[in-house]
């Protein structure tokens, strides 16, 4: 095989040690990308100095002070590390002879996860849509003949009853109707204002799934944890690890009371596969070694930490609030979102700053700011600040 292609797949230790000099120090600009897909290649240094602008140095920095705007966070440092080791190995775990050891490495992160979420077992999804597309997959194999959530349920619930043929249907958890043959989705932590809905909700459900993408890692908290009470009845919970237990994209998990009855459900075989396939995914990557590698490093108590913070930096970002009388929150948060908006400027008309980056949402017809507090690096003082400046 002719040598330069030998080249591309061992090892280059000069060529790693240049790309993490640019991670670290990416450029400001560069050369703008080709029109179309160039004939002979830049070689490999030529194509990270022409990329590290565009993916490195024109990204948005979710540690920055300001940034406190979506339910997505920076990832420690040592995730970083650890996804480089997973592109080198490539492993895919649909196969035990391409994944001899991910494979038991992400049962054991599920193994040591399942039990705070008052679950058994489970396995991991690229996100939290398609876990709740696996927990409702499972809860129409098992009978239920539609989909019930409230209005804070996230859009991919709605998408779920779509894929499977379902009827959705929105209701008040107060006077649910009858539940028998639904599968009932209750959301920990709404994308809108963080409400926590109450776990016990629809006891008398077929089955009961908690969207808890968001709120669901209160659960290792040992002051928070209470916010999740009632978790322990339901039948499937799913959990977006990179929300609230600060993993890189694409990371989820989707987890269940009786695994090895809910697996049965969704598990498929063919005449290449050596062991069957669960779930919605085929091919798919070591994902969760950035997840061990976060919780062997920073333990429970080490996650709880940062959870907690952020909570703290909501809180504290309220108070700002509601100490100045040009502002207004909606509600205290429940889950780290603040919703709160100038009182004499619209928000939409709001010119704020670009060091402070905070999202919008409507609520009842009404424009809101939305603060999130998912950076642990975030200044609730500064961009309560630069809004406030914004508005003269």
């Amino acid at each position: 095989m002719d040598e330069g292609v030998n080249a591309a797949f061992e090892p280059d230790r000069a060529g790693l040690q240049h790309g993490l000099e640019l991670l670290l120090a990416p450029p400001d600009t560069g050369p703008p990308l080709p029109d179309h897909l160039p004939d002979t290649g830049l070689g490999e240094s030529g194509a990270l100095e022409q990329l590290a602008p565009i993916v490195l140095g024109a990204a948005q920095d979710l540690s920055a002070p300001g940034f406190m705007a979506h339910m997505d966070p920076p990832a420690p440092w040592i995730t970083w590390a650890v996804t480089q080791w997973v592109v080198s190995r490539n492993q895919n775990l649909l196969h035990p002879e391409t994944a001899p050891a991910a494979r038991a490495l992400e049962q054991r992160v599920v193994d040591w996860l399942a039990p705070f979420f008052a679950m058994d077992g489970g396995h991991l999804t690229p996100g939290s849509t398609l876990a709740n597309l696996t927990a409702l997959w499972v809860a129409r194999e098992r009978g239920c003949t539609e989909v019930v959530a409230t209005t804070n349920a996230h859009v991919s619930v709605e998408k779920s009853a779509s894929i499977l043929g379902v009827p959705l249907r929105l209701v008040d958890w107060d006077d649910p109707g009858d539940l028998r043959t639904s599968a009932v989705v209750i959301t920990a932590g709404a994308t809108a204002t963080g409400e926590i809905e109450k776990m016990h909700a629809a006891l008398g459900a077929k089955w009961r799934h908690i969207d808890a993408a968001w709120a669901g890692p209160l659960r290792l908290s040992e002051r928070h944890r209470l916010l999740m009470h009632g978790m322990e009845t339901a039948d499937s919970v799913s959990v977006s690890a990179h929300k609230w237990l600060f993993q890189p994209k694409e990371s989820a998990l989707v987890l269940f009371a009786d695994t090895e009855r809910a697996h049965a459900r969704i598990t498929t075989g063919a005449g290449y596969l050596a062991t069957p396939n669960v779930g919605v995914l085929g091919s798919h990557a070591a994902s969760a070694a950035p997840l061990a590698a976060t919780l062997l490093a920073y333990g429970r108590a080490g996650v709880a930490a940062w959870i907690d913070h952020a909570m703290d930096q909501a809180d504290e970002l309220h108070r700002l609030v509601e100490a100045d009388p040009d502002l207004e929150a909606r509600t205290p948060p429940q889950s780290g979102v603040v919703n709160w908006r100038h009182r004499r400027v619209a928000t939409q008309d709001l010119v704020i700053p670009p060091e402070v980056v905070v999202s919008t949402v409507d609520i009842d017809g009404e424009r809101w700011l939305r603060s999130v507090a998912a950076n642990p690096l975030a200044d609730p003082a500064l961009v309560v600040d630069r809004v406030v400046r914004s508005a003269r």
